[in-house]
């Protein structure tokens, strides 16, 4: 699924840093990690930081029941640690993926019905507050694009956990492998998709050189690599290469770079404030 962006919400850039829905091992434990900076990271200096919670404010509210915590990550992961409470949604928790990968729909966002009872079943309605995460040194997993298309579907209590749990265990926050089991409710009730932050196939093929269009993954899938499980290698036509862990500070737990420096790495790709684009 593409996502369409406008960059004066600069933020929105960043929940396509963990979009990728298969686990690519492309990421790394930090050698040295700069623990004061997670401590120090400040997510009021970004526009638009309703979407984001740090690990501290996290902790704060760890055993609150207005809290629904979900793991984006592989189950394998999940299996292995993760934060106490959370609840494992997989990759495509909240996607259609009847079929293979390649067959037409699979992976695209699910229908605001389907998408309804999914929530409820998970516990989640509009007085919660519902908090995704992964595990950014195992690969990318599926935050990102969960808040991005809660968004969309009219929710404003959805947050993504800056740093994923690199940030959360630099910090001494505990782990575990205790499964937690949802408590379901009743009565959600969605907006239609805001068609504005979502692309077709379609509006792609129209925008081919009209709009930029950003492959936010690893360098080898850019160029051709099937390792991630796509059914064909290659890149859409005249899209360039930004890779989402480029927008991270890898050596402070994976903390969003300034805005300044996002400003910088979109400028690099002919991407300014004013400018719609395209990613994927």
């Amino acid at each position: 699924m593409w996502k369409r962006f406008k960059c004066w919400q600069l933020l929105l850039v960043l929940l396509v840093l963990v979009l990728t829905l298969a686990i690519s091992g492309c990421g790394k434990e930090p050698a040295s990690v700069d623990k004061q900076s997670i401590k120090e990271f400040d997510i009021s200096v970004y526009q638009n930081n309703d979407f984001l919670i740090t690990s501290q404010q996290l902790h704060s509210m760890l055993d609150s029941e207005n809290l629904v915590l979900l793991d984006c990550n592989n189950p394998s992961i999940y299996a292995k640690e993760h934060i106490p409470g959370a609840i494992g949604i997989g990759l495509q928790g909240f996607c259609d993926i009847v079929g293979k990968p390649g067959d037409s729909g699979w992976g695209t966002i699910k229908d605001k019905e389907d998408l309804q009872k999914t929530l409820a079943s998970l516990g989640i309605d509009r007085e919660k507050t519902v908090v995704f995460y992964s595990d950014l040194t195992a690969g990318p997993g599926a935050d990102g694009r969960a808040v991005w298309q809660l968004k969309m579907a009219g929710m404003d209590n959805v947050k993504m956990l800056v740093g994923g749990t690199t940030s959360w265990k630099e910090l001494g926050y505990p782990t575990t492998k205790e499964v937690t089991q949802p408590k379901p409710v009743s009565g959600v009730v969605l907006q239609d998709y805001d068609q504005r932050y979502l692309a077709t196939k379609d509006y792609v093929f129209d925008n081919l050189g009209k709009q930029v269009i950003i492959d936010c993954r690893t360098e080898g899938e850019y160029q051709g690599s099937q390792k991630a499980g796509e059914p064909r290698g290659g890149h859409i036509k005249g899209a360039v290469h930004l890779e989402w862990k480029d927008l991270l500070n890898q050596d402070a737990g994976y903390t969003f770079k300034s805005p300044e420096e996002i400003k910088t790495l979109m400028a690099s790709i002919d991407v300014q404030p004013e400018d719609d684009f395209i990613v994927y």
